[in-house]
C-alpha cells in the first residue's frame, strides 16, 4: 500500500491503530548515501556510491541495525567494543556505540544518495539501562525518531511489557500506572509502523500489527515483512503475551510475499528476529569463506534456506552477533543475510539496485557491509539534548550509590559457561532469600539472558572508581522480575539442570547460573542432557537426592519454564518475594564499602570439560 511521507506522517494528528489490517504507510525515502562494499569486506576501505537515481537501474540505500535495547549512552565495558580483524590477522577492539555517534554516523552514511531507507529488525526496547528503562523506553523511541527510522520489525523484548504497552510505543499516550515523565507533554509514539506479521491474536487470528510496509519513492517500490522468532513466548515472561500467537518465520515471510507480489510489489526485504552464530567474532570476518553461507549456523540459516526466493535480503537480530553473508535461497541462488551486532555498535550499509523494468532487486549487483559506530566522530546535538533532558530526570535515582566493587565484574561480557556476575546474582538472591519468613531458599538459580551488562570498576560520571550506583545496578538488571521461592524436588532440579544442554538448548545452550554452594560438572565432549554429568550435583559436598524436596530462589521468568526450564514451572508451595534488583541492590548494600569493595568471584562451581 501507499501512503504519506515521512514529514507528512509526523504532521498527521491521527496516529495508526495496532489492528489487524490498519493502513501501511509508505515513507518518502530521506536523501542519503553511504560507502559500499562487498560482503565480508573492509569498511574502512570502502569506496562511496554513486547515487544514482533516474534511469533504468536504482541504487537504492538500505541502512540497518539491530537490538538497540535502549542503549542511549555508549555502553560501558565490553559490551561498547566491537572486535576487527586486521590485515596481518591480529585482532583490535574497538570502542563503539552511543546514539549520538549512531546518528551522526546514519546522516553521513546518508549523504549524496538519491534513495535511502533506514530499517531495524527487533528488540530496540527492552532490557533497556536505567536512561530508557525507569521511562518505559519512551527515550528510545524519541531517539529512534530522530534517528529516521523507518520501519522495524518487533523482537521478543518488545513484549516484555506486554501487547498494550507495545501499542503505546507506536500509538503514544501517558503510561497507564506512571503518568506523563515530562510536565506538559504527552508521549507522541513512534513515528515509523513496528511490523509483526507472525504474531496474532488467539481470540481472532488476526495480526497484532501491521505484517508488511511498503517503502516508495519515484515509483521505486520495496516491500518490508517483520517477524519476530517463533518462540518468543519460551524467552517472555507469560504475561507479556498472554492472549497472542506467533505463527512459524518461514510460513509467514512466504504467505505475506505473495500478498506482496499480488500488489505489485516484486523486491521485498524480511526483517527477521531470529539470528545466527558466525565463525568469528570479528565484524568485519568474511562468513562466505570457503562459500556462500559456510561462516555462519543457528536458526537463521535455515530459515533463509527456506524463505521463497522472491525476498531479496534479510534484516536479522536476536542473537547479538555481526556477520554479513549469502545464504542460498530455495532456488540455490545467493541471497544477502546481515546482522549489526548490538547496542547500536554497528551498522549495516546495504546497495539493493533496483530495476525499474521489472521492478525487482538485481541480485547479482548487491553489496552490503557491517560499519562501525565509532566515537571519533562529534556527537549529533539534537540526541545530545535528548538524553541530556532524561538524564535530568533520572539523575536522582540513578546516581545513589549502592556498594562497591574491586575491580571489573563480568557478566555479558565474560565468554564462559558461569560467569563471574552471575555468581555474584545467584548469590545475592540466596543471600536474600534464604531467611525463612524470606522463603528459606537453599539454592538460587539465574538465567544468563537476564544479565544484561557487566559492573565496571571504572564506570563514567562522578561516582568515582569502584561505585556501584542504582543506575549500573538496573542495567545489569532492567526487567525488576520478581524474585519466587519454590519447592523443587531433587529429581526435577537435576532435570532443569540437563534442561541447560538439551531440548530447545540443545543447539544454544543456555547455562544457569548457581549460587556457592551448588556444583557440577559440565562434559561439552558428550551430546544432550549428558553433558551435565550424574552423580556430580551437589549441594555442599552432599549428592542431590531425587527423592527429597529443596526450596530453590529463581526469579518469576525461570519460575514459569522461561529459556526451556519446564522442569523449574513444577516447582510449588511459591513465595513471592521482593524484585531481583532490590535483593541484588541489598546485597551490594551490606556484603560492600569503600574500605571492602566486593572481590571478582571466582567462578569455579562449574566444572566444565572440553
Amino acid at each position: 500500500m501507499s501512503g504519506t511521507s515521512r514529514d507528512q506522517r509526523k504532521k498527521k494528528t491521527g496516529r495508526r491503530f495496532l489492528a489487524a489490517g490498519a493502513g501501511l504507510v509508505t515513507v518518502g525515502a530521506l536523501v542519503a548515501a553511504m560507502p559500499s562494499a562487498g560482503a565480508g569486506s573492509d569498511p574502512y576501505a570502502a569506496g562511496h556510491g554513486n547515487g544514482k537515481g533516474w534511469g533504468r537501474m536504482v541504487d537504492v540505500q538500505l541502512l540497518s541495525f539491530n537490538d538497540l535495547h535502549g542503549n542511549l549512552e555508549p555502553p560501558a565495558g565490553s559490551s561498547g567494543q566491537v572486535t576487527r580483524t586486521k590485515e596481518d590477522g591480529t585482532t583490535e577492539k574497538i570502542d563503539a556505540g552511543g546514539v549520538e555517534y549512531l546518528a551522526t554516523h546514519l546522516r553521513e552514511a546518508r549523504q549524496g544518495n538519491r534513495y535511502s531507507v533506514t530499517a531495524a529488525a527487533g528488540d530496540l526496547i527492552g532490557g533497556s539501562p536505567l536512561l530508557s528503562g525507569l521511562f518505559h523506553d519512551e527515550p528510545t523511541i524519541g531517539a529512534l525518531n530522530k534517528l529516521d527510522l523507518d520501519v522495524t520489525s518487533v523482537g521478543n523484548h518488545e513484549f516484555d511489557e506486554g501487547a498494550v504497552e507495545l501499542a503505546r510505543m507506536q500509538n503514544g499516550g501517558c503510561h497507564p500506572t506512571a503518568g506523563c515523565f515530562v510536565k506538559g507533554k504527552k508521549f507522541k509514539g513512534a513515528d515509523f509502523p513496528y511490523l509483526a506479521a507472525n504474531v496474532t491474536k488467539e481470540k481472532t487470528g488476526k495480526p497484532l500489527l501491521d505484517p508488511y510496509f511498503i517503502w516508495e519513492k519515484n515509483g521505486v517500490r520495496i516491500g518490508f515483512i517483520g517477524v519476530t522468532l517463533e518462540g518468543t513466548p519460551n524467552i517472555v515472561t507469560a504475561e507479556g503475551v498472554k492472549g497472542l500467537k506467533f505463527g512459524d518465520e518461514v510460513e509467514t515471510i512466504n504467505k505475506y510475499t505473495k500478498i506482496l507480489e499480488r500488489k505489485g510489489v516484486k523486491s521485498i526485504v524480511a526483517l527477521v528476529h531470529e539470528g545466527g552464530a558466525p565463525a568469528s567474532a570479528s565484524y568485519n570476518y568474511n562468513c562466505d569463506s570457503p562459500g556462500p553461507g559456510d561462516g555462519i549456523s543457528g536458526p537463521i540459516t535455515e530459515i533463509a534456506k527456506n524463505v521463497s526466493p522472491q525476498v531479496d535480503a534479510l534484516v536479522t537480530g536476536h542473537t547479538h552477533q555481526a556477520y554479513v553473508c549469502t545464504v542460498p535461497d530455495p532456488a540455490g541462488k545467493p541471497r544477502l543475510v546481515t546482522s549489526a551486532s548490538s547496542f547500536g555498535k554497528l551498522y549495516t550499509d546495504t546497495t539493493l539496485t533496483y530495476d525499474r523494468a521489472t521492478k525487482d532487486i538485481v541480485r547479482t549487483a548487491v553489496a552490503s557491509a557491517n560499519h562501525v559506530v565509532s566515537r571519533d566522530v562529534p556527537k549529533a546535538t539534537d540526541l545530545t539534548r535528548l538524553i541530556t533532558d532524561w538524564q535530568a530526570l533520572a539523575a536522582p535515582v540513578a546516581n545513589r550509590p549502592q556498594g562497591y566493587i574491586a575491580a571489573d565484574i563480568n557478566g555479558r561480557g565474560s565468554t564462559a559457561y558461569e560467569k563471574p556476575l552471575g555468581d555474584l546474582i545467584a548469590d545475592a538472591q540466596l543471600e536474600g532469600l534464604a531467611p525463612a519468613d524470606k522463603g528459606g531458599a537453599q539454592i538460587a538459580l539465574m538465567n544468563p539472558g537476564g544479565i544484561r551488562a557487566d559492573l565496571v570498576h571504572k564506570a563514567s560520571g562522578a561516582e568515582g572508581d569502584g561505585v556501584v550506583t542504582y543506575g549500573e545496578s538496573f542495567t545489569v538488571q532492567p526487567f525488576t522480575n520478581m524474585m519466587n521461592v519454590v519447592d523443587l524436588t531433587g529429581a526435577n532440579l537435576l532435570t532443569a539442570l540437563k534442561q541447560q544442554v538439551s531440548g530447545s538448548n540443545l543447539n544454544s545452550v543456555k547455562i544457569l547460573q548457581i549460587s556457592k554452594g551448588l556444583t557440577y560438572t559440565l562434559d561439552m565432549t558428550k551430546t544432550g542432557a549428558d553433558r551435565v554429568v550424574d552423580g556430580t550435583v551437589r549441594l555442599n559436598g552432599e549428592a542431590i537426592d531425587p527423592s527429597k524436596t529443596y526450596r530453590v530462589a529463581m526469579n518469576e521468568f525461570l519460575a514459569g519454564g522461561g529459556d526451556g526450564f519446564g522442569a523449574l514451572a513444577t516447582g510449588t508451595n511459591k513465595l513471592v518475594g521482593a524484585s531481583d534488583l532490590d535483593v541484588f541492590n541489598a546485597y551490594l548494600a551490606t556484603k560492600s564499602s569503600a574500605a571492602n569493595p566486593l572481590p571478582v568471584p571466582a567462578a569455579d562451581r562449574i566444572t566444565v570439560v572440553k
